[in-house]
């Protein structure tokens, strides 16, 4: 395109030219020297870059990944914010007090700072979000969608959440970083659900299962069943001193997305869990070193209250297309824990 139009403009050039010697002459001017041509200016590209190259997104990974190896040294939090933020910084403190609670037998998760894919926003406003699919952990657990956020342009790049990609999961295809990725608003009304809509109506088939209105939408993926699974455990573990409820509620602001090649997009948000132990009789030990921890408490007598962060994503597709959300990740860490 480019060669066609420079051999179009090559003859309009020389016209120019000729005409305007046409009128010196006619004019009876004398030049005593060669006009000085003024710049052209740049060419505006026809698509804006993306906001990041690959190289800067491996070099914002390098500095998450040096806050992360001292903070896992000292299992102290303190440095954290510099580099993490919103439930990564929830979940990695959480973790660091159970490490400490087990003398070092539960570690914090190993969370890779290697890219297998890089999907980058083109957008040229804030706050901006990258998400990187992580090499496999050297523990051989499931590779990680990172999430990672710039609330401005003087504010660094940090890590905002990791979910664990789920078993045989296939990420969707999404534009190459040199091309970049369309931020998608929570709102947005382009997809099978908003973002917004997305996350809320996850949340209900979690805490309500086949009951839920949306059941239909979301259907049986590895992170329902698990989450399914632990609260069957723990309502047959109580049921002689105590009856559980567990809701499942999304974080109000706690969304992000990224439009895929196909005109749906990724949706990554924040849910928080509860679960609510309300005691009949006799008392409950907290055996388990992290509600121990995070309770300040050894035994309860009248309720234990768990609250867990998690992180979910997942696949939405583009209005008029497929009518199921897929999950792709999940993490769900118990984060505080209160009882009387």
């Amino acid at each position: 395109m480019t060669a066609r139009t420079t051999g179009r403009t090559r003859p309009v050039r020389r016209r120019l030219a000729g005409t305007a010697v046409a009128v010196v002459a006619a004019l009876g001017l004398a030049a005593c020297a060669n006009p000085v041509p003024e710049p052209a200016p740049d060419a505006a590209p026809a698509v804006p870059p993306p906001a990041l190259t690959v190289a800067q997104s491996t070099s914002v990974l390098d500095q998450v990944g040096a806050v992360l190896a001292a903070g896992d040294a000292a299992l102290d939090p303190a440095g954290l914010d510099a580099r993490l933020t919103g439930p990564a910084l929830a979940i990695r403190s959480a973790e660091y007090t159970r490490a400490s609670a087990t003398g070092g037998e539960r570690p914090p998760v190993t969370l890779p700072m290697t890219a297998q894919t890089t999907i980058i926003p083109d957008t040229d406003t804030w706050p901006r979000t990258q998400m990187v699919v992580t090499e496999q952990p050297d523990d051989l657990q499931a590779p990680l969608l990172l999430v990672l956020q710039q609330e401005g342009p003087r504010e660094p790049y940090r890590l905002w959440s990791w979910s664990r990609l789920g078993p045989s999961v296939e990420m969707p295809l999404t534009a190459t970083p040199e091309e970049g990725s369309e931020p998608v608003a929570a709102d947005d009304d382009s997809l099978l659900l908003s973002p917004n809509e997305a996350m809320a109506q996850y949340a209900d088939v979690l805490t309500n299962g086949d009951a839920s209105a949306a059941a239909a939408t979301f259907p049986a993926d590895f992170f329902r069943t698990a989450i399914t699974e632990a609260r069957n455990q723990t309502v047959a573990s109580l049921q002689a001193v105590a009856s559980v409820t567990e809701t499942v509620a999304p974080e109000q602001g706690a969304v992000t997305a990224l439009r895929t090649a196909d005109g749906g997009a990724i949706v990554v948000g924040q849910l928080t869990t509860v679960t609510t132990a309300t005691l009949s009789q006799g008392s409950i030990t907290l055996n388990d070193p992290l509600d121990a921890a995070l309770s300040g408490k050894q035994s309860v007598s009248a309720n234990l209250v768990r609250t867990w962060t998690d992180v979910v994503a997942m696949y939405v597709p583009p209005a008029g297309g497929a009518e199921t959300v897929t999950v792709l990740a999940a993490e769900h860490a118990r984060t505080a824990v209160t009882g009387e």
